[in-house]
């Protein structure tokens, strides 16, 4: 979903930092061999990822919802020498896809796959952390969200994608088989109104929200 004319958003693109070698390839190798290659975060928000985790340079980081691994590779870019990225999803048909690009990339050592259900691997995730992406199942969103606040360390960032949901967000009638629009809807009134943090939602792509643990 395009919120600025297409021809304005491909010179944004253009004028953005490139897209390293190595994503570029897994891009590829998505569209070619993976059901649903628009789960990727492509060229432009996948930089966007990178630039803000530069700017935390987080020590720790959690990434609910892996796919074929690009976005933990754009978040990791920004994370400590000394850090460590845990990224959790529940196909266990992409953990080796993933794995090869990951050791593919200086981080290889440094990013530890969960498979299974985040709301059951996160409480027992040993670790705060200074940066956290959903991007997962939108139905928990909210419920992403109570279980990692108090293992985000203060003065950390929560990334939340898709929270626009190609504007269904603004639907007043939902069909009885969605349950992911109402779900992200109470989800931007939950980060709106929790005193916990201060949000700000930006019209990037499909709806990307930071929040700041305060």
């Amino acid at each position: 979903m395009h919120f600025i004319p297409e021809v304005l958003d491909d010179y944004v693109v253009a004028h953005s930092e490139n897209e390293p070698q190595l994503l570029q390839k897994l891009t590829r190798e998505t569209y070619q061999k993976i059901l649903q290659p628009r789960m990727l975060s492509g060229h432009y928000q996948g930089r966007i990822l990178s630039i803000i985790s530069k700017l935390v340079n987080p020590k720790n980081i959690l990434e609910i919802g892996t796919y074929t691994g690009y976005s933990a590779l754009c978040l990791a870019e920004g994370m400590q020498q000394n850090g460590e990225l845990h990224t959790i999803d529940i196909n266990e048909e992409l953990v080796d896809f993933q794995r090869k690009y990951f050791d593919m990339s200086d981080y290889g050592s440094q990013i530890f796959q969960h498979l299974g259900n985040a709301l059951e691997i996160i409480p027992n995730l040993n670790k705060t952390f200074d940066l956290i992406f959903i991007d997962a199942d939108k139905e928990n969103y909210s419920n992403y969200f109570n279980v990692i606040i108090d293992k985000l360390n203060p003065g950390g960032i929560i990334l939340s994608d898709n929270v626009l949901w190609s504007g269904k967000i603004l639907d007043t009638k939902f069909k009885k088989d969605d349950t992911s629009t109402p779900a992200l809807i109470d989800y931007n009134a939950l980060l709106k109104k929790d005193k916990r943090v201060e949000t700000v939602l930006l019209p990037i792509r499909d709806g990307l929200t930071i929040s700041r643990k305060l």
